[in-house]
């Protein structure tokens, strides 16, 4: 009998997708020999009070072009497609029933594996998946229920720093990739209205 598909989940805002982003998915596949990452933007995050800078379309495109070269990364737009926000418990049932002989990790930073407990159903989410944390140096402690994978690998990259530096006249970032620049300045997007 061959073993279950490895499927990593990588959710976020993406807003935009930078190289941390790609870093951290290319990280949690070659640690945990992960078959594919499906990468997740949420239409609505239900953790952050004001709406993305850039609509859901635009941040679409954007992973399509910052993933075009991999072919472990699958763009999945299933948050996108839901209405009202991104709750991580509702990706991962949708998941489990697409994938139902997969096993599933969620891939996130050492930042949100402390926010989990005030999450919507945390419980659910962690019924259905193993958790992947990029510990960025830090020491995310074992939770009740929970499976944690530690990984002590991260990226500086910063998507607020990038959206500031476009504002301010930048035509390009260290943390973004080329092509996912030209899109930006071709699509005026984070730049401050004149």
């Amino acid at each position: 009998m061959s073993e279950p598909r490895r499927i990593g989940l990588l959710g976020g805002t993406f807003d935009p997708v930078h190289l941390g982003h790609v870093h951290v998915a290319e990280v949690a596949r070659k640690t945990f020999a992960l078959d594919e990452i499906r990468v997740l933007p949420c239409r609505v995050s239900p953790h952050k009070t004001a709406n993305s800078p850039a609509d859901a379309s635009d941040r679409l495109e954007m992973l399509r072009i910052a993933t075009a070269g991999l072919p472990w990364a699958v763009v999945d737009d299933c948050e996108v497609r839901r209405d009202g926000p991104s709750f991580s418990y509702q990706t991962a049932e949708a998941m489990a029933a697409r994938f139902p002989t997969a096993k599933l990790f969620w891939i996130m930073g050492c930042d949100q594996w402390e926010a989990l407990p005030r999450w919507e159903q945390p419980q659910r989410l962690a019924a259905l998946v193993e958790f992947i944390v990029i510990a960025r140096g830090n020491h995310p402690q074992p939770r009740d229920g929970c499976v944690l994978h530690r990984v002590d690998d991260g990226h500086p990259a910063s998507a607020t720093e990038i959206r500031e530096a476009i504002a301010g006249g930048a035509t390009a970032h260290p943390w973004l990739a080329p092509a996912v620049t030209k899109y930006i300045l071709a699509h005026s997007l984070y730049q401050e209205s004149p």
